[in-house]
Protein backbone atom coordinates (compact mmCIF):
# COMPACT_ATOMS: atom_id res chain seq x y z
CA UNK A 1 0.00 0.00 0.00
CA UNK A 2 2.72 2.46 -0.99
CA UNK A 3 0.76 4.57 -3.48
CA UNK A 4 -2.89 5.59 -3.11
CA UNK A 5 -4.13 7.27 -6.30
CA UNK A 6 -7.30 9.37 -6.31
CA UNK A 7 -9.63 9.23 -9.31
CA UNK A 8 -12.85 11.27 -9.59
CA UNK A 9 -16.00 9.18 -9.34
CA UNK A 10 -17.73 11.15 -12.08
CA UNK A 11 -15.17 10.27 -14.79
CA UNK A 12 -15.24 6.75 -16.20
CA UNK A 13 -12.12 7.53 -18.23
CA UNK A 14 -10.06 8.63 -15.20
CA UNK A 15 -11.27 5.72 -13.07
CA UNK A 16 -10.27 3.32 -15.81
CA UNK A 17 -6.87 4.91 -16.30
CA UNK A 18 -6.19 4.79 -12.56
CA UNK A 19 -7.03 1.09 -12.33
CA UNK A 20 -4.89 0.27 -15.36
CA UNK A 21 -1.88 1.99 -13.79
CA UNK A 22 0.65 0.89 -11.18
CA UNK A 23 -0.92 2.39 -8.04
CA UNK A 24 -1.11 -0.06 -5.16
CA UNK A 25 -4.52 1.35 -4.20
CA UNK A 26 -6.98 3.32 -6.36
CA UNK A 27 -9.22 5.70 -4.41
CA UNK A 28 -12.40 6.45 -6.31
CA UNK A 29 -13.54 9.81 -4.97
CA UNK A 30 -17.16 10.71 -4.23
CA UNK A 31 -16.26 13.64 -1.97
CA UNK A 32 -14.15 16.64 -3.02
CA UNK A 33 -13.77 15.62 -6.67
CA UNK A 34 -17.55 15.58 -7.26
CA UNK A 35 -19.80 18.63 -7.08
CA UNK A 36 -22.96 18.53 -5.01
CA UNK A 37 -25.26 18.34 -8.03
CA UNK A 38 -23.29 15.48 -9.61
CA UNK A 39 -23.07 13.20 -6.58
CA UNK A 40 -26.15 11.04 -7.43
CA UNK A 41 -24.84 10.45 -10.95
CA UNK A 42 -21.32 9.73 -9.67
CA UNK A 43 -22.62 7.12 -7.22
CA UNK A 44 -24.23 5.19 -10.04
CA UNK A 45 -21.11 5.50 -12.17
CA UNK A 46 -18.90 4.18 -9.38
CA UNK A 47 -21.19 1.22 -8.69
CA UNK A 48 -21.27 0.31 -12.38
CA UNK A 49 -17.51 0.72 -12.64
CA UNK A 50 -16.90 -1.58 -9.68
CA UNK A 51 -19.33 -4.16 -11.03
CA UNK A 52 -17.57 -4.10 -14.40
CA UNK A 53 -14.23 -5.18 -12.92
CA UNK A 54 -13.39 -8.83 -13.38
CA UNK A 55 -10.51 -8.84 -10.88
CA UNK A 56 -8.51 -6.64 -8.53
CA UNK A 57 -11.38 -5.23 -6.48
CA UNK A 58 -9.24 -5.48 -3.33
CA UNK A 59 -7.15 -2.54 -4.58
CA UNK A 60 -10.12 -0.36 -5.58
CA UNK A 61 -11.34 1.72 -2.65
CA UNK A 62 -13.93 4.51 -2.43
CA UNK A 63 -13.73 7.81 -0.57
CA UNK A 64 -17.24 8.49 0.67
CA UNK A 65 -18.54 11.80 1.96
CA UNK A 66 -18.08 12.69 5.66
CA UNK A 67 -20.34 11.51 8.44
CA UNK A 68 -21.48 15.01 9.39
CA UNK A 69 -23.12 15.53 5.99
CA UNK A 70 -26.15 14.05 4.21
CA UNK A 71 -24.38 11.74 1.75
CA UNK A 72 -22.55 8.94 3.57
CA UNK A 73 -25.37 6.38 3.68
CA UNK A 74 -26.36 7.07 0.09
CA UNK A 75 -22.72 6.63 -0.97
CA UNK A 76 -22.42 3.31 0.82
CA UNK A 77 -25.78 2.05 -0.44
CA UNK A 78 -24.64 2.77 -3.98
CA UNK A 79 -21.11 1.38 -3.92
CA UNK A 80 -21.21 -1.61 -1.57
CA UNK A 81 -22.99 -3.85 -4.11
CA UNK A 82 -19.83 -3.35 -6.18
CA UNK A 83 -17.68 -4.88 -3.40
CA UNK A 84 -14.93 -2.25 -3.07
CA UNK A 85 -11.77 -3.32 -1.29
CA UNK A 86 -12.04 -0.51 1.21
CA UNK A 87 -13.51 2.82 2.23
CA UNK A 88 -11.78 6.11 2.97
CA UNK A 89 -13.59 8.13 5.63
CA UNK A 90 -12.81 11.88 5.47
CA UNK A 91 -13.25 14.70 7.98
CA UNK A 92 -13.62 12.50 11.05
CA UNK A 93 -14.07 14.02 14.48
CA UNK A 94 -12.86 10.93 16.32
CA UNK A 95 -13.19 7.19 16.82
CA UNK A 96 -17.02 7.25 17.16
CA UNK A 97 -17.23 8.13 13.45
CA UNK A 98 -15.25 4.99 12.60
CA UNK A 99 -17.39 2.82 14.88
CA UNK A 100 -20.54 4.20 13.27
CA UNK A 101 -19.08 3.46 9.82
CA UNK A 102 -18.37 -0.10 10.97
CA UNK A 103 -22.07 -0.58 11.82
CA UNK A 104 -23.11 0.78 8.42
CA UNK A 105 -20.63 -1.41 6.57
CA UNK A 106 -21.67 -4.54 8.46
CA UNK A 107 -25.28 -3.99 7.41
CA UNK A 108 -24.38 -3.38 3.77
CA UNK A 109 -22.03 -6.38 3.72
CA UNK A 110 -24.75 -8.64 5.08
CA UNK A 111 -27.25 -7.30 2.55
CA UNK A 112 -24.86 -7.91 -0.36
CA UNK A 113 -23.51 -11.32 0.66
CA UNK A 114 -20.07 -9.89 1.51
CA UNK A 115 -18.13 -11.36 4.43
CA UNK A 116 -18.97 -9.15 7.40
CA UNK A 117 -15.95 -7.19 8.53
CA UNK A 118 -13.97 -7.70 5.31
CA UNK A 119 -14.22 -4.15 3.94
CA UNK A 120 -11.16 -2.21 5.14
CA UNK A 121 -11.01 1.44 6.17
CA UNK A 122 -8.47 4.26 5.95
CA UNK A 123 -9.24 7.32 8.06
CA UNK A 124 -8.38 10.98 7.37
CA UNK A 125 -7.57 11.99 10.94
CA UNK A 126 -6.61 15.68 10.82
CA UNK A 127 -9.12 17.42 8.57
CA UNK A 128 -11.11 18.90 11.46
CA UNK A 129 -9.71 20.79 14.42
CA UNK A 130 -11.44 18.42 16.87
CA UNK A 131 -9.85 15.38 15.23
CA UNK A 132 -6.36 16.65 16.06
CA UNK A 133 -7.04 15.77 19.70
CA UNK A 134 -8.12 12.18 18.97
CA UNK A 135 -5.38 10.88 16.66
CA UNK A 136 -4.21 8.40 19.31
CA UNK A 137 -7.62 6.78 19.81
CA UNK A 138 -7.67 4.25 16.97
CA UNK A 139 -5.98 1.23 18.55
CA UNK A 140 -8.31 -1.70 17.92
CA UNK A 141 -10.75 0.43 15.93
CA UNK A 142 -12.82 -1.87 13.68
CA UNK A 143 -11.62 -2.31 10.11
CA UNK A 144 -8.98 0.45 10.26
CA UNK A 145 -5.77 -0.50 8.44
CA UNK A 146 -4.32 2.96 7.78
CA UNK A 147 -4.42 6.58 8.91
CA UNK A 148 -3.67 9.59 6.74
CA UNK A 149 -3.83 13.33 7.21
CA UNK A 150 -4.86 16.44 5.30
CA UNK A 151 -3.75 20.05 5.39
CA UNK A 152 -6.26 21.89 3.22
CA UNK A 153 -9.45 21.03 5.08
CA UNK A 154 -7.66 21.53 8.38
CA UNK A 155 -6.82 25.10 7.32
CA UNK A 156 -10.50 25.67 6.53
CA UNK A 157 -11.53 24.17 9.87
CA UNK A 158 -9.39 26.57 11.89
CA UNK A 159 -10.00 29.62 9.71
CA UNK A 160 -6.44 29.94 8.39
CA UNK A 161 -5.82 31.98 5.24
CA UNK A 162 -2.77 29.86 4.35
CA UNK A 163 -1.10 26.69 5.58
CA UNK A 164 2.36 27.34 4.14
CA UNK A 165 5.46 29.21 5.26
CA UNK A 166 7.10 31.73 2.89
CA UNK A 167 9.55 29.01 1.72
CA UNK A 168 6.65 26.71 0.75
CA UNK A 169 6.95 24.34 3.69
CA UNK A 170 3.96 23.56 5.89
CA UNK A 171 3.35 25.78 8.91
CA UNK A 172 3.77 24.46 12.43
CA UNK A 173 0.16 23.36 12.89
CA UNK A 174 0.27 21.23 9.74
CA UNK A 175 3.63 19.66 10.59
CA UNK A 176 2.04 18.86 13.95
CA UNK A 177 -0.83 17.18 12.09
CA UNK A 178 1.68 15.07 10.14
CA UNK A 179 3.41 14.04 13.37
CA UNK A 180 0.16 13.25 15.18
CA UNK A 181 -0.99 11.07 12.28
CA UNK A 182 2.30 9.16 12.38
CA UNK A 183 2.14 8.71 16.15
CA UNK A 184 -1.53 7.72 16.01
CA UNK A 185 -0.83 5.09 13.37
CA UNK A 186 2.07 3.69 15.38
CA UNK A 187 -0.14 3.53 18.48
CA UNK A 188 -2.87 1.72 16.53
CA UNK A 189 -0.44 -0.59 14.72
CA UNK A 190 -1.70 0.50 11.29
CA UNK A 191 -0.09 2.09 8.23
CA UNK A 192 0.68 5.83 8.28
CA UNK A 193 0.05 7.33 4.83
CA UNK A 194 1.41 10.75 3.83
CA UNK A 195 -0.92 13.37 2.38
CA UNK A 196 -0.93 14.58 -1.23
CA UNK A 197 1.46 16.86 -3.07
CA UNK A 198 -0.71 19.29 -5.02
CA UNK A 199 1.83 20.16 -7.72
CA UNK A 200 1.84 16.92 -9.69
CA UNK A 201 4.39 18.26 -12.20
CA UNK A 202 7.16 18.73 -9.62
CA UNK A 203 8.36 15.15 -9.37
CA UNK A 204 11.77 16.04 -7.89
CA UNK A 205 10.15 17.69 -4.86
CA UNK A 206 7.77 14.74 -4.61
CA UNK A 207 10.70 12.30 -4.61
CA UNK A 208 12.56 14.21 -1.89
CA UNK A 209 9.45 14.54 0.28
CA UNK A 210 8.40 10.91 -0.10
CA UNK A 211 11.90 9.70 0.78
CA UNK A 212 11.98 11.97 3.84
CA UNK A 213 8.63 10.87 5.23
CA UNK A 214 9.55 7.21 4.72
CA UNK A 215 12.65 7.81 6.84
CA UNK A 216 10.36 9.40 9.42
CA UNK A 217 8.18 6.27 9.52
CA UNK A 218 5.49 6.77 6.87
CA UNK A 219 4.72 3.74 4.72
CA UNK A 220 2.92 5.24 1.74
CA UNK A 221 1.55 8.43 0.19
CA UNK A 222 -1.60 9.74 -1.46
CA UNK A 223 -1.38 10.76 -5.12
CA UNK A 224 -3.60 12.98 -7.25
CA UNK A 225 -2.09 12.18 -10.68
CA UNK A 226 -0.83 8.98 -12.34
CA UNK A 227 2.55 10.64 -12.96
CA UNK A 228 3.18 10.63 -9.21
CA UNK A 229 2.64 6.92 -8.70
CA UNK A 230 5.96 5.48 -9.89
CA UNK A 231 7.90 8.10 -7.92
CA UNK A 232 5.98 7.21 -4.76
CA UNK A 233 6.36 3.48 -5.31
CA UNK A 234 10.12 3.85 -5.74
CA UNK A 235 10.50 6.11 -2.69
CA UNK A 236 8.67 3.68 -0.41
CA UNK A 237 10.53 0.62 -1.69
CA UNK A 238 13.76 0.02 0.30
CA UNK A 239 16.89 0.11 -1.86
CA UNK A 240 19.37 -2.75 -2.09
CA UNK A 241 22.03 -0.84 -0.13
CA UNK A 242 19.57 -0.22 2.71
CA UNK A 243 18.52 -3.85 2.74
CA UNK A 244 22.11 -5.10 2.66
CA UNK A 245 23.01 -2.95 5.67
CA UNK A 246 19.88 -4.05 7.53
CA UNK A 247 20.70 -7.69 6.88
CA UNK A 248 24.26 -7.12 8.07
CA UNK A 249 22.97 -5.63 11.35
CA UNK A 250 20.58 -8.56 11.86
CA UNK A 251 23.37 -11.03 11.16
CA UNK A 252 25.76 -9.32 13.61
CA UNK A 253 23.25 -9.57 16.44
CA UNK A 254 22.38 -13.15 15.47
CA UNK A 255 26.06 -14.06 15.72
CA UNK A 256 26.25 -12.49 19.18
CA UNK A 257 23.11 -13.62 21.04
CA UNK A 258 22.42 -11.97 24.35
CA UNK A 259 24.50 -8.88 23.54
CA UNK A 260 22.68 -5.60 24.17
CA UNK A 261 25.08 -3.36 22.21
CA UNK A 262 27.72 -4.17 19.64
CA UNK A 263 30.39 -2.32 17.67
CA UNK A 264 29.62 -1.56 14.03
CA UNK A 265 31.57 0.58 11.57
CA UNK A 266 33.30 2.55 14.28
CA UNK A 267 30.15 3.13 16.32
CA UNK A 268 27.83 1.25 18.65
CA UNK A 269 24.52 -0.36 17.85
CA UNK A 270 21.93 -1.26 20.47
CA UNK A 271 18.66 -3.18 20.25
CA UNK A 272 16.56 -0.37 18.68
CA UNK A 273 18.88 -0.52 15.65
CA UNK A 274 18.19 -4.24 15.39
CA UNK A 275 14.44 -3.64 15.60
CA UNK A 276 14.59 -1.04 12.82
CA UNK A 277 16.68 -3.34 10.63
CA UNK A 278 14.23 -6.20 11.14
CA UNK A 279 11.29 -3.89 10.33
CA UNK A 280 12.96 -2.74 7.11
CA UNK A 281 13.56 -6.32 5.99
CA UNK A 282 9.96 -7.20 6.84
CA UNK A 283 8.75 -4.22 4.81
CA UNK A 284 10.65 -5.64 1.82
CA UNK A 285 9.24 -9.12 2.41
CA UNK A 286 12.57 -10.59 3.51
Amino acid sequence: MRSWLFAPGDSEKKMGKAVEGSADVVLIDLEDAVTESEKPKARSMVREFLQSQTSGLERIWVRVNPMDGPHTLADLAAVMPGRPGGIMLPKVYGRPDVERLDHYLSAFEAANDIAVGSTKVIVLVTETAAAMFTTGDYAGAPRVVALTWGAEDLADSIGASNNRNPDGSYGFTYELARSLCLLGAATAGVLPIETIQGDFRDLETLKARAEKVRRDGYRGMLAIHPAQVDVINAAFTPGEDELAEAQEIVDIFAANPGVGAIGYKGGMLDRPYLARAQALLALAGR
